[in-house]
């Protein structure tokens, strides 16, 4: 048997499965595509993530779209961050191509062109159903972890939420949580103290500068109402295609605080919301981050450590999350480690950091007679990737250099017109787009001190009246006194009068 025989084989038993599955391409020996040796994921084994990984133009892309229609296709939601704008074009069929039928024969596949269902999203003002999250849903310690906060500062969010509860204050916007913030250290400082202890105004000043930080960035669009439901993300058509949500993300790339804060926020809802699946058989839902390095690069320990853990619990929830970078080392360790699927496009090796990176990439990979990784990893075309998935049993699938299948959908974006259709024709615009500011903490709060306000007001108008009252009390009783004081008793009037003094001379003359 030749070598070229027994890669068959070996490549064919390997991807073998009984349920369902997405074939990715066909695999490659020696630089040769081998006809119909398919590269296989089970459908079972999808919630135990993955990682796309490449360098620049070498069709990681391509792969991501080409998983996101297969999954829609067995029936499965499909959320996707598109950071460079380039994936709209799912919604639309391929105009296909000479290279993609050529492609395909080699595969050994036949090629369908073909739209998919798609739901356009947004974080920000660009067009797309608007995504939103109150704050009240991050609670205290989520939204503490997000804005890095100290041990102090983290209790004093602990504490500001507990008073909000505790008097029914809805926390829904970043300016309610300012304001609650305010209130603790001035108008509500004697009624903070008495019930749940001082607060500094210093701690209270340093988590403002940290929500300044996140509404600079746009946390004040997000943060609000109607807040996302998670179950809109799991729709399928009357047909039983799965919907692609594609969040549009191109205008946040230097903005890596709000898009850690809306994955992380997005993850734990997730978790939170969907029920335990176990081994279902299909996840329920795949998500794809695009250069997820932007929510790895600046994000602190405790966040990095939050969504370490999500990623660990989510698998059994029916989630898979797919992360999508140039370098596998943009992923941490703890993160990498839980990736089932792997899918390795090439690296390309300019300096010696590079050359140590590939070394590191290839030990990432099960050990195989047919391809020495770390060599070939530098030696891939675009659209081929070093594949490594589970199978149905939990184990590594050989390794294999794969000719991946081309998109079925447009490898391009959507034109205005086309994308302002798919927004006309999108139920969950209507229910998202509209903006509301219902009556929450910042208004309640702004209300009791106008209340707290002409109280004061009120009650020093009475003072000032009473005082003025006593004053002419006080005068009115002097000048009483003084007038009773000098007005003289008549008979007195009389013995002091003129006439009679002179007419008791008189008498007193005539007597002597």
């Amino acid at each position: 048997m030749s070598r070229k025989d027994e890669f068959f084989i070996h490549i064919t038993e390997g991807n073998t499965t009984k349920g369902e599955f997405i074939t990715l391409g066909s695999a490659m020996l020696d630089g040769e595509t081998i006809k119909d040796a398919f590269v296989k994921i089970p459908l079972k084994t999808m919630n135990r993530h993955g990682l796309i990984a490449g360098a620049t133009g070498t069709g990681k892309t391509k792969t991501l779209q080409v998983l996101a229609e297969n999954l829609s296709d067995q029936g499965v939601p499909v959320l996707l961050m598109d950071i460079k704008g380039d994936l709209s074009g799912l919604a639309q069929p391929s105009t296909g191509h000479a290279k993609i039928d050529e492609r395909h024969a080699k595969i050994g596949l036949d090629f369908e062109a073909k739209g998919f269902p798609v739901e356009v999203m947004s974080l920000s003002e660009q067009d797309g159903v608007r995504l939103r999250a109150t704050v009240i849903e991050f609670g205290p310690v989520l939204l503490s972890r997000i804005l890095d906060l100290t041990e102090t500062q983290s209790s004093v969010v602990a504490v500001v939420f507990k008073y909000c509860d505790d008097n029914k204050l809805p926390l829904l916007d970043l300016k309610d949580f300012k304001k609650i913030l305010q209130y603790a250290t001035k108008e509500g400082k004697e009624e903070f103290s008495d019930e749940y202890g001082r607060i500094s105004s210093a701690s209270t000043g340093a988590i403002l500068r940290k929500i300044i930080e996140i509404e600079q960035q746009g946390g004040d669009l997000f943060f609000g109402e109607k807040s996302f439901e998670v179950e809109d993300l799991l729709r399928t058509t009357r047909d039983g295609k799965g919907y692609i949500n594609i969040i549009r993300l191109t205008d946040i790339q230097d903005k890596p605080k709000l898009f850690s804060t809306f994955m992380l926020s997005l993850l734990a809802e997730i978790y939170e919301t969907m029920p335990e699946q176990g081994d279902s058989g299909r996840p329920e839902l795949i998500m794809f981050i695009d250069e997820a390095h932007l929510i790895f690069n600046k994000a602190s320990k405790a966040l990095l450590n939050q969504i370490e853990s999500i990623v660990k619990l989510i698998r059994s929830k029916g989630v898979g999350l797919y992360f999508v970078t140039q370098n596998p080392t943009d992923v941490p360790e703890g993160v990498l480690s839980q990736l089932g699927l792997k899918i390795q496009h090439a690296l390309r090796a300019f300096t010696a950091k590079d050359r140590k990176a590939i070394k590191l990439a290839a030990q990432n990979y099960p050990d195989t007679d047919y391809y020495d990784t770390a060599e070939i990893l530098t030696a891939l075309g675009t659209g081929e990737a070093l594949v490594s998935a589970l199978d149905e049993k939990g184990r590594p699938t050989p390794l294999a250099a794969t000719m991946m299948r081309a998109p079925m959908s447009r490898m391009d974006i959507l034109t205005p017109t086309e994308l302002q259709n798919l927004l006309d024709d999108s139920k969950l615009a209507l229910k998202y787009n509209e903006e509301i500011d219902r009556e929450s903490a910042y208004e309640i709060l702004n209300k009791k001190i106008e209340k707290a306000e002409e109280a004061k007001i009120k009650a020093e108008e009475k003072e000032a009246k009473e005082e003025a009252a006593e004053k002419a009390k006080k005068a009115s009783s002097r000048s009483t006194t003084r007038r009773r004081s000098t007005a003289q008793n008549p008979i007195i009037k009389v013995l002091t009068s003129a006439t009679f003094i002179r007419s008791v001379f008189g008498i007193l003359k005539k007597v002597m």
